[in-house]
């Protein structure tokens, strides 16, 4: 079974803005069949265009993406795994955003890699994480 790939939303953006070459580079090597984004994520990009509805070239960029990447609906098991995981984070003190243990939950309920650069999804121990923006 090929490995799925979920971006987090700091990836989607470097993909989108292309202000890290090294991940559009990595993305390149990866069959678009195997990379999505959760619908948290969809959110949070289209969240970044309404704060600035000035900026077209950025709306455009994102609808663009939107168009290409698969987008997993946020779903009952993604909400089971979001329970648990929080649950096990505040027993031990070591708690995450909302939105990202969202983002951590879906990439679980979806057994995808969540692809991330941001250093708070490494307290989900039985997340699977890659890191495309270093070599």
């Amino acid at each position: 079974m090929p490995t799925r790939y979920l971006l987090d939303t700091n990836m989607a953006s470097y993909v989108i803005k292309g202000n890290i070459p090294r991940v559009r580079e990595r993305l390149l090597k990866v069959p678009m069949a195997q990379v999505s984004i959760s619908a948290l994520t969809e959110a949070e990009l289209r969240f970044g265009v309404a704060r600035r509805p000035e900026a077209a070239r950025l709306k455009t960029a994102v609808e663009e993406f939107l168009l290409r990447v698969d987008r997993l609906p946020w779903d009952s098991e993604a909400a089971q795994h979001y329970a648990r995981v929080r649950a096990d984070l505040e027993r031990d003190g070591e708690a995450i955003g909302n939105l990202d243990l969202m983002i951590a939950a879906h990439a679980l309920a979806a057994q995808a890699v969540l692809v991330t650069n941001d250093r708070a999804f490494r307290r989900v121990r039985e997340l699977r994480i890659e890191d495309w923006s270093r070599p």
